[in-house]
């Protein structure tokens, strides 16, 4: 039998509904500095923190909660993670020059190499996946 190991790290940080979003892509920003991502994968860096904007911002403005944001880097994929007390899943709608937002999961669909969301006891979490540069 061959065994198999897997290397990951990860961090976790509680965003109150009262706190900035640039508050979270300043600390995923630091986080993303100490993989070396700032220097060998800066479009990936862009996109996890444009990521991590539209998540937090979800669980701000329309959950009326806190943010519960978790990044973990195993070889393939950095995960970003974000909960919030609301139940209702995220889905993308079409963008329309009608209405102001409403973005948030279409530019989350087309910057992620994935993203699923799924219900909890107490609300919801909504994962996006980054491939790491040399996966």
């Amino acid at each position: 039998m061959e065994s198999s190991s897997l290397r990951a790290v990860g961090w976790a940080r509680s965003l109150p509904l009262d706190s900035e979003v640039k508050t979270a892509r300043d600390w995923a920003r630091g986080h993303l500095e100490t993989l070396g991502w700032t220097t060998t994968a800066p479009e990936t860096v862009d996109a996890v923190l444009l990521t991590v904007s539209e998540l937090v911002t979800n669980a701000h403005t329309h959950a009326h909660s806190s943010a519960q944001l978790v990044m973990a880097c195993d070889d393939a994929c950095l995960h970003v993670s974000v909960h919030d007390n609301s139940s209702d899943l995220p889905t993308p709608r079409e963008a329309s020059t009608e209405r102001l937002g409403g973005r948030g999961m279409f530019l989350v669909d087309a910057l992620a190499d994935t993203w699923e969301s799924h219900p909890c006891p107490h609300g919801k979490s909504v994962s996006a996946c980054f491939r790491a540069p040399d996966a």
